[in-house]
């Protein structure tokens, strides 16, 4: 949620396509408003910004032509105040000699704006970012240096939150962490802060990893880190990353959902790889094998996963597991837990807010953790008690797909190795994931034509397909802005089957041990003028029963929810295109959500 990204220079110079480009880089964080801010030597501060993604508003007010020593780039996804140039962002100071930006959430921004107008501030828009400047620029108007005003604004502050500032007559910018992400490189003549590593890679590959309670002074020939506590330096030495950046290019794909798609079978292959060669795998199986209650915690797309990790672990391990939405598990299960529980924590970001309000929870009433995140040095990552990677790179697309996938995965494996079984049939499904896109990738185009023009719909599964009936509903919702609701298939005649009219759409998930039970379904609809689509591995009765069949490979049961994901991925990809939406940028949404 939201993105910031700051640059340090030894000399002025064009930062325009600096911070374009990392806009660019940074745009699956939010793409409500985009706004720059270059800070010159001679003391001006040049601050442009507006409503609208990165290419339109960069042209619209000719981001490229701005130069400076220091400079500030911010996408906003709007949670306090309404998209507006006014609360776009960065934002200056009363006087207009400081100018700074925030991703995250500042939960008494209210409060705080209501003091700042009684103090005499000149207080310019409802937006949390502004709050950040103001509670710096309180202490500088009391006497203090910037970093002990950074200090004392810090527990002023309440929330979740990265911030990034500057004040004229000086050579650097400073950031503080508390629960968001903000990572600090050190390039040649220049520093650099992000809220996420692809903003900084292409510049430079040394970078310092910062944690919450720690502030960063960007210097053009450094970085130095403090805690802000008691304002003591931190010795860290920066990492070298060596991650290739391929994964932040489209590779020739018209966008990156369907770049990340195809990359499935990849990143299922390299997790597989990871796993078999991991030792962190046995204490975790460990671990959750021998909890007193397994809590299986995330939202959105990670809880589908979750929902598909209950069934595996009960069928394959004879574990009960209790797959829970992250803001529900507060309410419904903390108050009991203790010491003998887990909870497994799975977020794609390992920043999501409601699953670190989960995590928090548990960790006051002493439960173990384990979390699945594919954010190195996230949140999450850092503060469990054991993490598996997810391996995927960089997902830029904000639907998830490839997370999705080595999420069910992770899932799968894990699974197995809970009940003493083999892994070695995985080695089989990165081939399998490969031969499905293949098969269907083609009927789902000639599928596209009949469902543009629906925006109603249901998806439905059973058993091991129903956590993908879920899935493939919420991708058509996020991608189509069509209305689709999954559903576990046997209880669409409870009721919703009275929806079903001429050529109403209702896809069935099955897997090969229901296809009795979807044949039946799909004759419930099929009689009543609806339109009936089946995915599921080629069988006779659903051909014979279903209007469109999309036949997945031949395959084990338990592969064939991995591989059903897939033509509901693309069936959304495709629509959303076909109706002229921007696939990788639904409207509303954000890839990371730090806030409540």
């Amino acid at each position: 949620m939201c993105g910031i990204f700051g640059i340090v220079t030894n000399e002025e110079q064009p930062l325009g396509p600096i911070l374009v480009n990392a806009a660019h880089s940074l745009t699956y964080r939010g793409y409500d408003s985009v706004g720059c801010a270059t800070l010159h030597e001679d003391g001006r501060i040049d601050l442009r910004k507006d409503v609208g993604k990165v290419a339109s508003v960069a042209e619209r007010l000719n981001f490229y032509e701005m130069k400076g020593q220091r400079g500030i780039v911010q996408l906003r996804w709007a949670t306090f105040g309404a998209p507006s140039q006014v609360n776009a962002q960065p934002h200056l100071d009363s006087d207009g000699d400081m100018v700074g930006a925030h991703n995250g959430n500042v939960v008494n921004n209210v409060e705080l704006m209501a003091q700042f107008t009684a103090e005499g501030m000149v207080v310019r828009s409802t937006n949390d970012g502004e709050s950040c400047v103001h509670a710096v620029e309180r202490y500088v108007n009391q006497g203090y240096g910037m970093l002990e005003a950074i200090r004392r604004a810090y527990h002023d502050l309440e929330g979740d939150y990265a911030f990034i500032i500057g004040r004229v007559g000086e050579d650097r910018l400073y950031a503080f962490k508390k629960g968001s992400g903000l990572v600090a490189g050190i390039g040649e003549g220049a520093t650099y802060a992000s809220s996420d590593l692809p903003s900084i890679l292409a510049l430079t590959r040394r970078v310092l990893r910062v944690r919450d309670g720690e502030i960063v002074v960007l210097r053009p020939e450094g970085v130095d880190l403090y805690h802000v506590e008691d304002g003591q330096p931190i010795k860290r030495e920066p990492e070298l990353v060596t991650e290739s950046m391929d994964a932040v290019a489209k590779g020739g794909y018209p966008h990156f959902m369907l770049k990340e798609i195809h990359e499935q079978p990849g990143v299922a292959r390299e997790l597989l790889h990871l796993y078999d060669a991991s030792g962190d795998i046995a204490p975790v199986v460990r671990r959750l094998r021998e909890a007193r209650h397994l809590y299986l915690i995330g939202c959105g797309t990670s809880y589908h996963a979750c929902l598909l990790g209950a069934v595996y672990m009960a069928r394959l391990a004879g574990r009960p597991a209790i797959p829970i939405l992250a803001p529900q598990f507060v309410p419904q299960y903390a108050p009991t837990i203790g010491p003998q529980d887990v909870g497994l924590f799975v977020s794609q970001s390992g920043e999501t807010k409601d699953v670190l309000n989960a995590f928090h929870a548990g960790q006051r009433r002493g439960m173990g953790s384990v979390s699945l995140v594919n954010v190195i040095g996230s949140t999450l990552m850092n503060e469990t008690e054991h993490t598996l990677p997810l391996a995927c790179g960089y997902e830029i697309s904000v639907p998830a797909t490839k997370t999705f996938m080595n999420q069910a995965l992770a899932f799968l494996y894990l699974a197995l190795r809970m009940g003493g079984h083999n892994t070695g049939a995985l080695a089989r499904l990165p081939e399998l994931l490969e031969r499905t896109l293949e098969a269907v990738e083609a009927p789902v185009r000639a599928l596209q034509p009949r469902l543009t023009g629906r925006n109603d719909l249901y998806c439905l599964g059973y058993g091991l397909t129903y956590p993908i009936a879920l899935e493939g509903a919420l991708k058509l919702k996020e991608v189509t802005y069509a209305h689709c609701e999954g559903m576990l298939s046997t209880e669409f005649k409870h009721g919703p089957l009275s929806a079903v009219d001429e050529g109403y759409p209702v896809i069935f998930v099955a897997g090969p041990e229901d296809v009795g039970l979807a044949v039946s379904g799909i004759n419930e609809v099929a009689v009543r003028g609806g339109h009936t689509i089946a995915i599921a591995a080629a069988d006779a009765r659903l051909q014979a029963n279903a209007h469109t069949t999309l036949a997945l490979p031949d395959a084990d049961p338990l592969f064939m929810p991995l591989l059903a994901t897939l033509p509901l991925q693309l069936l959304a990809y495709y629509l959303g295109v076909a109706r002229g939406y921007d696939p990788d940028f639904p409207r509303n949404l954000s890839k990371t959500l730090t806030v409540d």
